[in-house]
């Protein structure tokens, strides 16, 4: 038979559990749905669509209070570098320039900001939560940092797209100038989260995550370095990654449980990703 003082001790278990639960997926939760891209496969009809270039660096979502990665992770940039920040959302990448994401990395996901944060400027490119069309959303924070000078701050210029030849002359520019590729958007549509056909990116190569789960010693030239990294994707497919390293990155590379950035063109029928390249090790 169970005591009194038992059915004291159960209860008693009980509710700290359901408040504990309550508290991480309440008040402290850091959960939150973004805009993302689908990737464009050229049958959409994106003429007078709005597009402007992927800029390669860490993305930021400022809640009205505070700047978080996508994932949720607390941003600490200097205090003069959110001065007249909105009461409302923003979301756009901290950038400095192209080929640079190693040192943007470096600089926003550092605990202790530095002087490179003279360096970044947050480009935005959406309004979460915002009412009205795509122009309207932008026209909303353009006219709050008029009003409320930042000048770190900046919005990611947009050109109306006028067919898909127009399209690919865009994109061939921004490689040209070691850019990542583009967005394009559909300038009609509400706010919403998650991925849709109004949101897409146009690159030439496809770019993924993986986890490192082994490092191959090298042979030859690479002989005492690094030879390969084996990665291991979310859907359990293991292949190697072998090119697009530096010297100095064979020498010291990444450690094993990384996330690791890498392009690539296709998948061979076994879904192992072809021609794969390391791009970059991610911490965001």
């Amino acid at each position: 038979m169970i005591t009194l003082s038992q059915i004291r001790r159960l209860f008693f278990i009980t509710a700290i559990t359901v408040i504990t639960a309550f508290v991480s997926t309440s008040a402290f939760s850091r959960e939150f749905s973004l805009q993302k891209a689908k990737r464009y496969v050229g049958k959409e009809n994106i003429t007078n669509w709005l597009m402007s270039e992927k800029l390669d660096g860490i993305r930021g979502y400022w809640n009205g209070k505070e700047l978080l990665t996508r994932k949720g992770k607390q941003i600490n940039p200097p205090e003069w570098f959110l001065v007249n920040f909105p009461p409302f959302e923003l979301d756009g990448e901290l950038w400095s320039d192209r080929g640079e994401f190693e040192f943007i990395q470096s600089t926003v996901l550092d605990k202790i900001p530095s002087d490179d944060w003279q360096r970044i400027t947050f480009q935005i490119f959406e309004v979460p939560n915002s009412k009205g069309d795509f122009p309207s959303r932008l026209q909303r924070v353009e006219k709050w940092f008029k009003a409320h000078p930042n000048r770190s701050v900046h919005t990611i210029p947009q050109i109306k797209c006028k067919d898909k030849e127009h399209l690919q002359r865009f994109l061939k520019e921004i490689e040209s100038k070691g850019g990542e590729g583009v967005i394009i958007k559909n300038p009609d549509q509400e706010y919403h989260t998650g991925r849709s056909s109004h949101v897409l990116k146009v690159k030439n190569s496809k770019d993924m995550d993986g986890t490192v789960i082994s490092i191959n010693p090298g042979k030859g030239k690479f002989e005492n370095m690094m030879g390969s990294l084996t990665i291991k994707l979310d859907d359990g497919i293991v292949f190697n990654v072998g090119s697009g390293f530096s010297d100095q990155l064979r020498r010291q590379p990444p450690e094993v449980g990384s996330i690791v950035t890498f392009k690539y063109y296709g998948l061979t029928k076994n879904g192992k990703p072809k021609f794969a390249s390391f791009m970059r090790v991610r911490k965001d």
